[in-house]
């Protein structure tokens, strides 16, 4: 898979990834988050997301209940060398966090030539890349 996570689940920042076309799309709910509180790194293939989400009442107010953490968030996805890390694309929006990752060029899938020596033409055959849609 060109994507694993790496840390457990965290109910606090569940994601999705999936594959359409030649991009990974990876989206992380992190609703509640201040977009400038999103630190992505990338290192030696690990993507490391670290994020805070801040509550807060009044002053003077007397907490009642208190369920949303302000803890800080942190995911850690491998990504499989057939990504291009260079070009990953990050958009926050609505509380959802979307990477795109597009292949290497060398994971795409590409045509081969195939010479036909009797008949002296060539005829292109497709190669299947071996990366699963």
């Amino acid at each position: 898979s060109p994507v694993g996570v790496v840390s457990p689940l965290d109910p606090s920042a569940p994601l999705d990834a999936f594959r359409h076309g030649d991009v990974i799309t990876v989206e992380v709910d992190l609703p509640g988050v201040d977009p400038s509180s999103i630190d992505l790194q990338i290192e030696r293939g690990e993507l490391r997301l670290h994020a805070r989400r801040a509550t807060s009442i009044p002053d003077g107010a007397r907490r009642l209940v208190r369920e949303r953490s302000d803890a800080p968030i942190t995911r850690r996805l491998m990504l499989g060398d057939v990504l291009d890390v260079d070009h990953v694309d990050a958009e926050y929006h609505d509380g959802v966090l979307t990477l795109r990752i597009p292949l290497r060029d060398t994971a795409k899938p590409r045509r081969i030539a195939v010479a036909h020596r009797a008949v002296g033409t060539t005829t292109e055959l497709p190669i299947e890349s071996t990366t699963s849609a």
